[in-house]
């Protein structure tokens, strides 16, 4: 019988379930220190962190670990995949609409107090990777953000490392982003599909069962903030460095692994009305919410049952 635990991290709501109740501690540690490390090396938030020791360093070239360096490949493979739709250089064009801080920060923070301004980013083809020195260097100005890929990849390290520590399948969501590790129970990992990822596991809402890879939400609905009279979503398209302007309040994707996606899910917000061909093309089964609450399914997106 499998069992389960919850806590917070990264600012988000963190589930570990493993198969074998005997593993659960296990796995809980594996997925601590997993979320530690990739908070150290990617947080775009705190001001020890790597990334913001690469975003501060005014166009030098600064050498990196293991964790931000993966997570960096990560990030910009999602920008090659989706023809810049993820794009890892969005960090000045965030902190210009407003997501400058933690999101419990900026959604505090009294509307009149900031003018939001928007500037498209500049491309991951300006930052320079040298993966055999572990050297990143960005231009002057330029910052990054790992927002769109680093949590997902967490989820997806912090899943296989927690299987092998407990010596079973596990499941790990990190605010929706889930991915999965092991032999899963029998008929699968239930999985609930929900706009906010502080929802309770319990409630209401279509349930998937999902036995490998990884699933993953983005949407609008939930990180929003206001800007004077201006209401603002953390989904920027960085071709305007807006809040894309989309059809959908959510989209989910199944894939490989729960980076895949999420890169995958991300775009499709981005892309708006052309996402359900361009999931289809790549045959990514996803399930899209649009604004009015009406859903389209693609790509074989498996049958669900709502649960009260």
């Amino acid at each position: 019988m499998s069992a389960t635990a919850s806590f917070p991290a990264l600012g988000t709501a963190v589930v570990v379930a493993a198969v074998d109740t005997a593993g659960l501690e296990a796995a809980r540690a594996a997925v601590e220190r997993e979320l530690a490390a990739i908070d150290d090396a990617c947080s775009r938030f705190r001001a020890d962190s790597e990334l913001s020791r690469v975003n501060s360093a005014a166009g030098r070239p600064v050498h990196v670990g293991p964790v931000l360096l993966d997570a960096l490949r990560a990030a910009l493979r999602a920008s090659a995949v989706t023809d810049g739709l993820v794009d890892p250089t969005l960090g000045r064009s965030l902190r210009l609409a407003g997501y400058d801080s933690t999101f419990t920060v900026v959604a505090a923070r009294e509307p009149r107090a900031f003018r939001a301004r928007f500037e498209s980013a500049p491309g991951a083809d300006c930052v320079e990777l040298d993966v055999e020195r572990s050297l990143v260097r960005v231009p002057e100005g330029v910052e990054l953000d790992l927002g769109a890929t680093a949590k997902a990849l967490a989820a997806d390290r912090a899943a296989a490392a927690a299987s092998a520590a407990a010596g079973c399948g596990v499941l790990v969501s990190l605010g929706g982003d889930v991915a999965l590790a092991g032999e899963p129970p029998q008929g699968g990992w239930a999985v609930r599909i929900a706009d906010d990822h502080a929802a309770p596991l319990d409630g209401p809402g279509p349930v998937v069962a999902v036995s490998g890879g990884g699933l993953a939400t983005s949407g609008t609905a939930v990180r929003r903030w206001r800007a004077g009279a201006t209401e603002l979503h953390h989904v920027l398209d960085p071709r305007t460095g807006r809040p894309a302007a989309t059809p959908w309040r959510t989209v989910t994707v199944a894939a490989a692994g729960c980076l895949d996606a999420n890169v995958a899910s991300t775009a499709a917000v981005v892309l708006g009305d052309a996402a359900p061909a361009w999931l289809e093309a790549r045959r990514l089964p996803a399930r899209l919410v649009a604004r009015d609450g009406s859903v389209a399914v693609v790509a074989g997106w498996p049958a669900e049952r709502e649960v009260a």
